[in-house]
């Protein structure tokens, strides 16, 4: 991470990332930094669509791999709150397709993305 940049900088930078890998591989974006309305409700960084599946992506960026790297910050609170999220969005359509929840990491310069990270469950 670029010591000049903010933290909201380099989070919009990691989700710029995110969203090129994404398109490069054939997703397409719906919405980005959805938000429930209530306060502590939840967040969602991309929602894509993959085909018929609409897919809930969580960015994370961290500097290095070390403490178990981006993918591996994503507790079981924060995967409430994205669920959460989900719902609320899915609420809107009237017949809400298939779906799932990614997580692309951008650590020390690499984007993985892994695909179906966590379910609903």
């Amino acid at each position: 991470m670029d010591p000049s940049k903010t933290t909201k900088q380099a989070g919009d930078a990691a989700e710029d990332r995110a969203l090129a890998h994404l398109a490069a591989n054939g997703l397409k974006l719906v919405a980005r930094n959805y938000r429930t309305p209530h306060r502590g409700g939840g967040e969602i960084d991309l929602v894509m669509r993959d085909g018929d599946t609409l897919v809930f992506v969580e960015v994370r960026q961290r500097a290095s791999g070390r403490f178990g790297g981006a993918a591996a910050s994503i507790g079981a609170v924060k995967q409430r709150r994205i669920v959460f999220a989900a719902r609320h969005y899915l609420m809107r359509m009237p017949s809400p397709p298939p779906c799932r929840f990614d997580v692309v990491s951008v650590e020390a310069g690499r984007v993985d993305w892994l695909r179906a990270a966590f379910d609903a469950g």
